[in-house]
């Protein structure tokens, strides 16, 4: 191979960098560090991989999703060759950045709006196996008023606590990566 072979050679890798690089910029470096950060105890490490992973994700379903319109977009693998560098590489801590002030906003009003309420089945031969009052009325007769309205009020407390509370309100940050 002489030296318009290494020429050739380096050319084409060069024209084909976003594409060799892609693999080794979203997969195996992030693979390498999701399993070193499960190995090891702290929670930094832990969340800002399931915070890649959960990115990589979205951008994915982007790219499914838009695949006809991204074909046209000429530098569409760079740009996401680009970002997904600033999402990996630990000195940015772009999947932090892009969690703690996009994902996570989103999420936690999303959650505040959701409501999942228990509508038991009909059944079409009169029986309702599933309705919620016949375990009530046999848990009364088991053990007493009394006892069920002990219940009651506890969960009541609990669901009072629990209004104002979100799982993402811990006290938990990213280091301080919320400087940005």
């Amino acid at each position: 191979m002489g030296a318009s072979g290494v020429a050739s050679f380096l050319k084409l890798v060069l024209k084909n960098f976003d594409i060799l690089s892609w693999p080794v910029v979203s997969l195996v470096y992030p693979l390498y560090a999701s399993i070193q950060a499960i190995e090891t105890k702290s929670a930094v490490d832990d969340q800002q991989w399931l915070t890649y992973w959960i990115l990589y994700s979205m951008i994915t379903l982007f790219e499914l999703t838009f695949a006809k319109l991204i074909e046209w977009l000429p530098f569409w693998s760079y740009t996401k060759l680009i970002f997904t560098c600033w999402l990996v590489i630990p000195y940015f801590s772009g999947a932090a950045y892009v969690y703690q002030h996009y994902v996570r906003p989103y999420l936690v009003t999303l959650q505040k709006t959701v409501n999942i309420w228990y509508v038991p089945r009909k059944d079409p031969f009169g029986k309702q196996d599933d309705d919620i009052l016949t375990p009530a009325e046999k848990y009364i007769q088991e053990n007493g008023t009394e006892v069920f309205e002990k219940i009651t009020h506890k969960s009541r407390d609990n669901i009072s606590r629990s209004i104002h509370y979100s799982p993402y309100e811990d006290d938990y940050r990213y280091d301080d990566y919320t400087q940005w």
